[in-house]
């Protein structure tokens, strides 16, 4: 195999296609530019270490790399790095070199245009850490009837991770901001997956107000520790509580728009939703979407595992997180009765402002047999989970219906 094909095979985290597929690719000389090879399920132990994560995480696709947790596994109160979801959209960048990594500040309501080095960043201005919950617009998309166009993610596309950097109101300040500001919009150094350099992978964004909120970063470091490249080394934006796509990786540029910014993904049913309900399968006008703000409450079980076996006459405990977008959860309820009751739980403040909350109870069933345990949240303005799966819409976005386990008491 040339080396030319060996430096085209380099996949997403900055190893080759060969490490994920553990051997040679026979006839890699015959593919096309522009080509990459297909990795099986069969292959997935593989894929997964190499993207260091947990081995019972699942791929929903390697091209770009969408991997999510099974509910169980975020358990923890303050998510690792191997039970963090991945939902990209291109090709991470390759040979990044941090001692050159620059993000400007630019834009019409922009006052200046400034370009900071990473350790400009840091020296420059006071660094916060913040416990902030970022979850997929289409987390639950793997509910709706029909199908819904996309990854069919289930409740893992969720985490809360302990992110490091310094506030995003703080650099624009230095930079300045003209009265008309209305949003910003970011731009990574991720590649399209065509390999065309003039595309955009994506580039959203989000309205001044929330771009100047104390917990929205310019993160560095995630748990301690420098963020992964897989989820947006060596510099990344976080704005908790919306849809995690505005957390733009790989971050280079932020404009100060005025008006709504229009970069790639930001049109049609990219994280937009319809202004009324519309029939499953049904379509309508783009102008009669709306973009995804703050993301809906939610909530899931992650003690015990759907599935557990439970002796007859023990009492168990269970337990699991809560989140309301920008709101707080109010109150937490679980069912063991197909929603017939409800009785309330512990519920934990959050650890600050757009952290997930902890829920816990413990629970006797009545007698032997199968039960289901239904989880649901309530948020601080009283909209509570539905029941049921929400209006349908073709993109499959915030579906925040009670998650379910089943349980056996044997």
């Amino acid at each position: 195999m040339t080396q030319k094909r060996r430096n085209f095979l380099k996949k997403l985290i900055g190893t080759s296609a060969i490490s994920v597929l553990g051997t040679e690719i026979v006839f890699a000389n015959n593919m096309p530019e522009g080509y990459s090879p297909i990795i099986l399920n069969s292959l997935d132990d593989n894929a997964l270490e190499m993207l260091k994560k947990n081995k019972e995480m699942t791929i929903l696709s390697d091209r770009p790399w969408n991997v999510e947790a099974p509910a169980h596994l975020l358990d923890d109160e303050i998510t690792p790095l191997d039970k963090m979801f991945v939902r990209n959209n291109g090709n991470p960048p390759e040979n990044i070199d941090i001692k050159t990594w620059t993000l400007t500040i630019e834009g019409e309501s922009a006052k200046t245009k400034k370009t900071f080095t990473l350790e400009q960043l840091k020296k420059q201005f006071k660094q916060y850490t913040y416990q902030i919950q970022l979850e997929c617009g289409g987390n639950g998309r793997s509910g709706f009837v029909p199908q819904a166009s996309g990854n069919q993610w289930s409740e893992g596309a969720i985490n809360c991770a302990e992110w490091t950097g310094v506030r995003l109101k703080d650099v624009l300040s230095s930079v300045g901001i003209k009265d008309d500001a209305v949003y910003i919009g970011y731009f990574g150094k991720d590649t399209h997956l065509s390999g065309d350099p003039k595309k955009v992978t994506i580039s959203r964004g989000v309205p001044i107000k929330k771009a100047l909120e104390d917990e929205s970063l310019l993160a560095w470091a995630v748990n301690g520790q420098e963020i992964p490249l897989i989820h947006g080394y060596p510099l990344r934006l976080i704005l908790g509580g919306w849809p995690a796509s505005v957390s733009g990786k790989w971050l280079e540029k932020i404009v100060v728009r005025n008006k709504v910014h229009d970069g790639e993904k930001m049109d049609g049913t990219h994280y937009r939703v319809p202004l009324y309900p519309i029939e499953p399968g049904g379509k309508a006008p783009d102008s009669d979407y709306r973009i995804i703000e703050s993301m809906p409450v939610k909530s899931v079980i992650t003690y015990p595992k759907t599935g557990a076996m439970i002796d007859d006459g023990k009492t168990i405990s269970l337990r699991g997180h809560a989140w309301a977008g920008d709101l707080e959860v109010s109150q937490m309820e679980i069912s063991i009765d197909f929603g017939a009751t409800w009785q309330k739980v512990s519920l934990q403040k959050p650890k600050n402002r757009l952290a997930w909350q902890h829920w816990s109870t413990e629970v006797k069933f009545p007698r032997k047999g199968y039960y289901e345990v239904w989880a649901k949240a309530t948020d601080a303005k009283g909209i509570s989970q539905p029941m049921v799966i929400p209006a349908w819409n073709p993109a499959g976005y915030l579906n925040n219906s009670c998650h379910r386990i089943a349980i056996k008491v044997v």
